[in-house]
């Protein structure tokens, strides 16, 4: 069977149709703001947050490394299946 390329040059018509698309200038009269309410810069300020934490992974990293911390298993499990449940 002989296939004979007739209609070959539509497949490009669009590109051979393309336009130049013109560059606008846009003027940089707006800048982003944010500002932080003073409610949130003392939550900020008094969170022990971080130190409670910075605590709590030096006591894990004791822990392994005196080989003491003991991973629950089953715990994992259930945790992996409610994750992927919910």
């Amino acid at each position: 069977m002989k296939i004979n390329p007739f209609g070959v040059q539509a497949i490009n018509t669009y590109a051979n149709q393309a336009r130049a698309v013109k560059e606008t200038k846009q003027s940089a009269t707006f800048a982003d703001k944010l500002e932080i309410s003073s409610a949130a810069k003392e939550m900020q300020s008094t969170s022990t947050y971080a130190a409670d934490r910075a605590e709590r992974v030096q006591k894990l990293k004791a822990d392994i490394q005196s080989g003491d911390y003991k991973v629950d298993a089953n715990q994992v499990a259930r945790d992996m299946l409610n994750y992927y449940r919910g």
